[in-house]
Parts: C-alpha cells; sequence; structure tokens
C-alpha cells in the first residue's frame, strides 16, 4: 500500500514526540545486551534477523547492520499473517534484487518453520562438512517474534534429534524486552548446532519520526514512551491516507443485516482467528460479540471517511477527521462518553484490534524501489 506522504507532513505538526522529534527507548539491559550480542555476533556462523513483516525496514536495528552485510544471513519476516499478502512477493523481490535472502514466516507455524531451518541448513551446507560445532544466532528489534520462532525450534528439533537435557522455552510476551539476556539451545548433533536466542535491542535514539511510530504501533516501543492516543492517531492518519476504510464499504451496505450470518457456517475457524494467543480459549459466543465489535470499527470508519468533505493531503482537514473519527469510535466500542479516560481506552482498544490482525492484514513500509538500498 502507498500514501505515506500526507500522513508524514501531518505528523511533524503534530508534536508526536517530545524530545525534537526522535523517540528515545534504551533502558539499561539494551546496553548491555547490545554489547553481548556484538562480541556473538563475531563467533556466529550464521544469522536470522527477525523482522516484523509488516515493517520490513523500519524494523532492521540499523547499529547492527555493518555487522550483519558481512555474515551469512536470512531475513526471517515474520507475522506474516498479520501482513498482507499480495504485497509480501514485492518485499522478497526487493531483497532478493540486493542479494539478501528474505524468507516471510509465522513463527507459530510448524511447517513455517521448517522451510525457514531447511533454508538455514541449505545455506550452512558447505560450512557444516568441514566444522564439528556451529552457531546459528537468532536477533531483531523487541516484539518480533523472536522467542515464539526459537520455541518453535526447540519443538522441531526435539522431534528431529535426541536431546540429552531439558532446554527451558524462551519466555514469550506481548511486551518489548521479555528477554534479557542471551541463551544457548543445541538443536542438532553431527555436527552440533546451537541457536543463541538474544534480547530484542533497539538503537539508543530513533531519529526518523515514522520509522518510530510504526515500531511502536507494531509493540517494539513500549506505549509509554510515544503515548497510546498519539499511536492511535497515527494509525487513523494512515489508514485514512491509504484509503483503507472504504475497502469495508460492503458493511456500510448491509448495516441492517446481522453481521454475524457469515460466521455459522465455519464458528471454529472464526473463533481461533478471533482468540488472541496465550489467552484463554474463546467460546463461540464471545467470538462472535469481538466480532461484531470489529465490524462496527470498521463500518464507522468507513462511514466517517466517505463523509468526509476535506482533503487529506491538508493537515488541518486531516486532523479535524481524526478527531471526528475519535469520537465516532468511543460510540462504536460503548465506551461511556464521561468516562474520564475515554481517549485512552479508545486508542487502547483500537490498537489492540490492529496489533492481532482483526482490522485486517497491512504492510506499513512502502515498497523502496529497486535501485534503493537495502538494510
Amino acid at each position: 500500500m502507498g500514501g505515506g506522504g500526507a500522513a508524514k507532513g501531518w505528523l511533524g505538526q503534530m508534536g508526536f514526540t517530545k524530545s525534537g522529534g526522535s523517540i528515545n527507548w534504551y533502558p539499561g539491559h539494551m546496553a548491555a545486551a547490545t554489547r553481548a550480542i556484538r562480541q556473538r555476533l563475531k563467533l556466529s556462523d550464521f544469522v536470522i534477523e527477525v523482522r516484523d513483516a509488516r515493517i520490513p525496514l523500519s524494523s532492521a536495528n540499523e547499529d547492527l547492520q555493518p555487522m550483519l552485510s558481512g555474515k551469512r544471513r536470512v531475513i526471517a519476516l515474520n507475522k506474516q499473517d498479520l501482513a498482507n499478502r499480495n504485497l509480501m512477493h514485492k518485499w522478497v523481490s526487493y531483497f532478493n534484487s540486493h542479494k539478501q535472502e528474505c524468507l516471510p514466516i509465522n513463527a507459530h507455524s510448524r511447517s513455517s518453520v521448517h522451510k525457514l531451518l531447511d533454508l538455514v541448513e541449505f545455506k550452512l551446507k558447505e560450512v557444516m562438512a568441514r566444522e564439528p560445532t556451529l552457531l546459528v544466532m537468532v536477533l531483531g528489534v523487541p516484539n518480533v517474534g523472536k522467542s515464539a520462532l526459537i520455541n518453535s525450534i526447540h519443538q522441531i528439533a526435539l522431534s528431529r534429534f535426541p536431546v540429552q537435557e531439558k532446554m527451558k522455552k524462551a519466555r514469550v510476551g506481548p511486551l518489548p524486552g521479555v528477554t534479557q539476556d542471551i541463551a544457548g539451545f543445541k538443536i542438532a548433533h553431527r555436527p552440533s548446532v546451537y541457536v543463541l536466542d538474544s534480547p530484542g535491542v533497539l538503537v539508543p535514539s530513533i531519529p526518523d519520526i515514522e520509522t518510530g511510530l510504526k515500531l511502536a504501533l507494531a509493540g517494539s516501543v513500549k506505549d509509554s514512551v510515544v503515548g497510546e492516543e498519539r499511536i492511535a492517531q497515527y494509525l487513523l492518519a494512515v489508514l485514512n491516507t491509504r484509503g483503507t476504510p472504504l475497502q469495508w464499504k460492503h458493511l456500510v451496505d448491509r448495516e441492517t443485516e446481522d453481521p454475524r450470518h457469515e460466521l455459522e457456517n465455519k464458528p471454529e475457524s472464526v473463533i481461533k482467528d478471533l482468540q488472541n494467543k496465550g489467552k484463554k480459549p474463546m467460546n463461540k459466543s464471545n467470538a462472535y460479540r469481538v466480532q461484531d465489535m470489529v465490524s462496527e470499527v470498521q463500518r464507522t470508519l468507513c462511514i466517517t471517511l466517505s463523509e468526509f468533505s476535506g482533503s487529506l493531503e491538508d493537515e488541518s482537514d486531516l486532523e479535524i477527521l481524526i478527531e471526528h473519527q475519535f469520537e465516532a469510535l468511543q460510540k462504536a466500542l460503548k465506551i461511556p462518553h464521561k468516562a474520564s479516560e475515554a481517549r485512552i481506552m479508545v486508542s487502547k482498544k483500537f490498537l489492540t484490534l490492529f496489533r492481532t490482525g482483526k482490522l485486517g492484514p497491512v504492510i506499513l513500509d512502502d515498497v523502496p524501489d529497486a535501485s534503493d538500498s537495502v538494510s
């Protein structure tokens, strides 16, 4: 999807950050982890650099790219289920055109992780013939799914190879910064292959405001650093300038119908799609309730954008539209009118719907021209 230009100009006027347009989130453990990662990178035979498929460029750690460019590496675009599949092939072509191996994956899918391991083994085939021990390092910015990938690799390793000792599962959480040390997992014998997990690390300062907001929207920067409301405003700016809500016009056309009628024939798949990973199982009634809420949010955004008479390229007009959408979303999400934290509640619920893919797949980064440099 294109159309980031209007949003970009608008961001500069809204004062999204308080420190000169840069985003700074660099806890003490990140500095120590970055030093440790640099040391381990020198010893690693191969690197799996995990990035978020929704932000293939923005989720690269620029400080580590000089070291990574000289290593055998594959860029694993994780969370492909949340990204626009119609654009994934363009990203693969873009990276391939720069002689950089790239593979879209879903860390929770066994078959997807199998494909990644097969690629790693193929790339290491020559080295495996002469080295008794190999190190494969998994790294990336916070919350791109490194630990989920490690856990899936572990499960595959248990079925493939005899394991002498019990290996602890990597901790997985919705918040960035869950993994705070570097752990090694033996996944193969003859030769011995170790996969090194690592904590997610960012650069000390993110100077480009839009890159920072994309990282915050994807959950790689804590919400409190930027603020939920500002992140939600950015998401609305992107959706509006790209015309995304207009794709939900079919919901407006049949607003008198029960949106659940489409779900009756496939309740089990709906429940599976709607429930968040790691949460308690969702029953059919709750799944329908969530789907009703999603449909109402989509209808609301479609109606407000359709009725908008201003210019999306005008910063003031776009700001007015977003303010109107916040009010409409408060009603759609059934948040009490007099709630003292209404805007924050709207922002949190709206961001949750986006981050769990319920608003539909999206890619926030625009595919660069083939002549542009690659990270």
